[in-house]
């Protein structure tokens, strides 16, 4: 009896059991066979960073396996080196990858239209436009025929995925060529786009079940049924790198860095300006590096540099400092060969930078100057000129009171204890002095 009763207990124990884990088993099931896709925000510039960024996400999504990776851009343009790697990673993904313009006020400009083509599925929320993406030389404007040569290679570049993808060759290439700009609505009606969607959501909802083409000719079904979107956040490194890289901010650091070096010059032992202004240093020029630089520019603001310490040293009534003010503004504005606006250095910042570094160059240049021919004035070569006071007769000689010091002194007229005299200039520890009104008296008759 008690046998069968164990038994019985048993069984119900375990039929409990069986009831408490089945939904937790099923929701396990459902998880895992839920569809992943993984999701990168771009927003901002083209340039090796952005770059770096999806790379990373499209190895990270083909690695784990995700059924897609969304990339959510919104881009003025940037770089056609960079484009053309970012476009390669998006071409070469064995994952299927969709480029979704949002949210609404966002663009696919430039280099961000030629991304927005390359995708497996290119679509875009209402509000946004794509197109502009005109070549831009950094440069400056060349001669028609490498402007030409530059242009179709674009086009070509272009029509290399875009046929493939089945959309609209001509409208694409009107974007190139006459920097044609699309609203979602036109991009959708001219086949540059496959749809519009308000939200990733309903973007992944109306994808399911829609057959793509792979690059490789291959057909795909998407299955996107309820797909849970991962968000793959940037690096720490990826966000300072991301924020040196932009031009403005790495001309402050190397402004703000060449004045803080200076200043451990002129204060030796201080370290921590030295050490600080290194860093900044450093840091900008890595920046810079990784920008299209015009060396122009750079000879310019070497000048500038020059002419600002010879005004300094020599003065030259101003003119130096403002030709050197001049320079540096030009090689500032002009440094960083940005195809677009986002990535040159603003005019109102080029013009501060210009005369606040040549205003403080100029005052602490002359410091500098200024305290080195004083060096050599020490002991009573650093009297002469100064006022004293007779501390008794002095016939020819005594002592007076010069800068809280007494000293031994000699004048050629007999001066009265308490008169004032003037020091004209020493011999070893005695002083030479005239009467000031004797010296009064010599500056009326010249």
């Amino acid at each position: 009896m008690l046998q069968y009763v164990s038994q019985l207990n048993r069984r119900t124990i375990a039929r409990a059991f069986c009831i408490v884990a089945l939904p937790f088993v099923m929701l396990g099931e459902g998880r895992a066979q839920q569809p992943v896709v993984e999701k990168i925000v771009l927003d901002g510039t083209i340039q090796p960073i952005s770059a770096g960024m999806l790379e990373r996400a499209v190895a990270h999504a083909n690695s784990d396996g995700a059924a897609a990776l969304l990339i959510q851009m919104d881009t003025p343009g940037g770089l056609v080196t960079s484009m053309r790697t970012m476009a390669g990673a998006i071409l070469s993904s064995r994952v299927p990858v969709i480029v979704f313009v949002a949210p609404a006020g966002a663009r696919a400009g430039s280099a961000g239209f030629f991304l927005m083509e390359a995708a497996d599925v290119a679509a875009m929320t209402p509000g946004t436009n794509a197109g502009a993406a005109h070549v831009v030389f950094e440069g400056g404007k060349p001669d028609e025929t490498m402007s030409q040569k530059a242009e179709n290679d674009a086009e070509a570049f272009l029509r290399s995925y875009v046929t493939r993808r089945g959309r609209n060759t001509d409208a694409a290439i009107a974007a190139v060529a006459s920097s044609h700009s699309y609203t979602a609505e036109e991009a959708l009606t001219q086949h540059l786009i496959d749809l519009t969607a308000p939200n990733d959501a309903q973007l992944l909802a109306a994808l399911d079940g829609r057959e793509i083409t792979r690059m490789d000719g291959s057909k795909l079904t998407l299955h996107l049924k309820n797909a849970r979107i991962e968000l793959l956040p940037s690096t720490l490194r990826e966000d300072l790198l991301g924020w040196l890289v932009n031009p403005n901010i790495a001309m402050l650091l190397l402004v703000g860095g060449a004045l803080l070096i200076y200043l451990e010059f002129n204060a030796p032992g201080t370290i921590v300006p030295g050490a600080l202004g290194t860093l900044m240093v450093l840091l900008a020029i890595f920046a810079l590096d990784l920008l299209p630089i015009r060396f122009t520019a750079v000879l310019l603001l070497l000048a500038a540099l020059v002419l600002i310490m010879l005004e300094a040293k020599f003065g030259g009534h101003g003119v130096l400092a403002i030709a050197g003010i001049l320079c540096l503004a030009f090689g500032t504005l002009t440094l960083v060969a940005g195809p677009i606006p986002e990535m040159r250095i603003h005019l109102w910042l080029a013009i501060a930078i210009s005369v606040a570094f040549g205003a403080i160059t100029v005052f602490l240049v002359r410091l500098a100057v200024r305290a080195r021919r004083m060096k050599a004035r020490l002991g009573a070569d650093a009297l002469v000129g100064s006022a004293a006071s007779a501390m008794e007769r002095l016939d020819p000689e005594g002592h007076v009171l010069v800068e809280g010091e007494i000293w031994r002194a000699i004048t050629s007229e007999p001066v009265a204890a308490g008169a004032k005299v003037r020091v004209v200039g020493h011999e070893e520890y005695l002083l030479r002095v005239v009467p000031l009104s004797l010296e009064c008296t010599q500056k009326t008759v010249i």
